[in-house]
């Protein structure tokens, strides 16, 4: 075991949307005496509430949640703060007493838990708004000369991602693939549960819950949004509120970006699942006829066999 490990394995939660992580994240916290963690890149913004599908004021009141509304939706939130409030909250609810338990939504976040991130670069608005300028195909020939590793990693049409490893090469002259070797993980013993379903059963359970979601309000929720927002910012290229904005910018009828936002959503489970896939260290749960406390009781189970 690693110098400086905690012995009792903290949980972390994760699966592609839908899958009821929240739920059994705050059954798993009422059994364990835990504090829940969200590890969510929309969920720390005030405001985004519908459409990211944010832990109630109820289920908030069961357990403690932290990392929920912490700011405004036209700052930038990434990874590093992440980490960084993550290091900070860990030893104050271990000081209580209580376990952490980690819900992940966003693979980056709990990456920078897990493996790490390297410091020191902190976004530039000014130069991802230049890039953003840029068509996608020439960002990615460049970033294909300047950090081959990296272009190798990410895919063609991930924007997001190529502008990132592109703001870094400008602003630090070396491949983010190289700093990312830096990385360390945080000092605890860390256990992941992947809560997963037939493909099937979890598209309809999508479409369900943007059907929901509609029903809740989350048109209304993004027009108060819209003329606060920008397209350079993380918050106005949430899925659920940048195909609602298209639609207010008049580029195509309210039923179109309903579908939109249903077809996106399943694309980008359909990407977790593809990046948790490759994680041999994830415990796999399948959820399918399985109740609440069935899947903590398996949690904890393995938990309790972890020495």
């Amino acid at each position: 075991m690693r110098k400086g490990i905690r012995i009792q394995p903290i949980p972390i939660l994760l699966g592609p949307t839908a899958t009821g992580k929240s739920a059994v994240a705050i059954a798993l916290a009422q059994r364990l005496n835990g504090e829940i963690l969200c590890a969510d890149a929309r969920t720390v913004y005030v405001g985004m509430d519908v459409g990211t599908a944010k832990p109630t004021a109820h289920e908030r009141a069961l357990v403690p949640h932290h990392l929920l509304d912490i700011c405004d939706p036209t700052e930038v939130y990434d990874a590093q703060r992440f980490r960084q409030d993550v290091s900070a909250l860990i030893p104050s609810i271990q000081a209580r007493g209580k376990r952490p338990i980690i819900v992940g939504g966003t693979t980056l976040y709990v990456q920078a838990l897990t493996e790490g991130l390297f410091e020191g670069v902190s976004a530039d608005r000014a130069l991802r708004w230049k890039l953003n300028e840029v068509p996608l195909e020439q960002l990615y020939t460049r970033l294909q000369a300047v950090d081959p590793q990296a272009a190798l990693d990410i895919k063609p049409n991930d924007r997001i991602r190529i502008t990132r490893a592109l703001e870094v090469y400008e602003k630090t002259g070396q491949p983010i693939s190289r700093l990312q070797l830096q990385a360390e993980p945080l000092p605890y013993a860390f256990k992941k549960f992947g809560l997963t379903l037939a493909r099937t059963m979890l598209y309809e359970r999508i479409n369900r819950r943007v059907d929901w979601m509609i029903e809740q309000g989350l048109v209304e929720e993004a027009r108060r949004l819209h003329p606060h927002l920008t397209p350079d910012l993380p918050a106005y290229k949430t899925i659920g509120y940048q195909e609602l904005f298209e639609h207010f910018d008049g580029k195509c009828p309210l039923e179109q970006a309903i579908g939109n936002i249903k077809q996106h959503t399943r694309n980008y489970a359909k990407r977790q699942l593809t990046w948790h896939r490759r994680d041999s260290a994830i415990v796999w749960i399948d959820v399918e006829r399985k109740i609440v406390d069935e899947i903590v009781v398996s949690i904890c189970r393995c938990l309790n066999n972890i020495h």
